[in-house]
């Protein structure tokens, strides 16, 4: 059995141009992966084909890990698995979980058979599954830019602490993009790296969240991804905790740190 890791990200700045000619739009973005995960457990199975089981009902039954497993399939023999996944990252969130449990299987999955793929092969496959895959295997901290596939990676720094809020509304993604660009029209994009450009079109529920935060001790507050989830940053894990009664009145809390690279890939047979 192979049990992987598949830790959340945060968006510490966030900066989105309009739609380019292909549809699609650029970012400039720094990305950290935080101590918030999901935990997957990967093993051969004696049955006739591959199990997927997760402790949370809401997984479809197609979701960003059975594309994984299909592209995968197409470049290497994957016998039947049992796969498991206790998931604790919150859904439409901006937090990244399923393209992170996307990276887990193409790891684990590596690493359960003993095999490896060319580097550039690898990446492809994570690219064609979604745009925030690479960034999860390469983990840590990162630069990200272009359509969120351009990876520059970061040392690890100093740890950080994180008090993570999950309104109780979700957000998809495809819409708030939508809203972004009607609510800016034609405007001239320059890369920035303050803040993040969602809050213009967040919830109310994300610009509560995020003013408490600010009020009870964040030295900085910001919207992640598309959200919904918002994240404050204060200077030790006790002052994030002491934060927590507060802040739960606004949603799901979680106090989280900074991970190191090593930690963020972390697999173990």
């Amino acid at each position: 059995m192979v049990r992987v890791v598949c830790p959340a990200k945060l968006n510490l700045y966030l900066s989105v141009s309009p739609p380019q000619e292909n549809g699609y739009h650029l970012i400039h973005s720094e990305f950290q992966a935080i101590s918030l995960m999901d935990l997957l457990e990967i093993e051969l199975s004696d049955g006739p084909r591959t199990t997927i089981t997760c402790d949370w009902p809401g997984l479809p039954a197609e979701n960003t890990m059975t594309k994984a497993l299909g592209r995968m399939q197409e470049l290497i023999d994957i016998p039947p698995l049992r796969i498991h996944l206790a998931k604790r990252i919150p859904s439409e969130a901006g937090l990244g979980g399923g393209s992170s449990d996307a990276a887990g299987i193409i790891r684990g999955v590596l690493t359960l058979l003993r095999t490896e793929l060319p580097w550039q092969q690898d990446f492809a496959m994570a690219a064609s599954i979604g745009a925030d895959v690479p960034f999860f295997l390469h983990g840590g901290r990162a630069i990200v830019s272009g359509i969120g596939t351009e990876i520059e990676p970061l040392p690890d720094a100093a740890t950080r602490h994180f008090l993570v809020v999950k309104p109780n509304v979700g957000v998809s993604t495809h819409h708030a993009y939508r809203r972004l660009d009607e609510s800016r029209g034609n405007f001239r994009w320059k890369p920035h790296d303050t803040g993040n450009d969602f809050e213009l079109i967040a919830p109310d529920e994300c610009r509560f969240a995020l003013a408490a935060l600010k009020e009870n001790g964040a030295t900085i507050a910001r919207l992640t991804g598309s959200g919904s989830a918002v994240f404050g940053e204060f200077p030790s894990e006790s002052d994030a905790n002491g934060a927590v009664p507060i802040l739960a009145n606004y949603g799901e809390t979680f106090v989280c740190r900074s991970l190191t690279r090593a930690e963020s890939l972390s697999t173990v047979q």
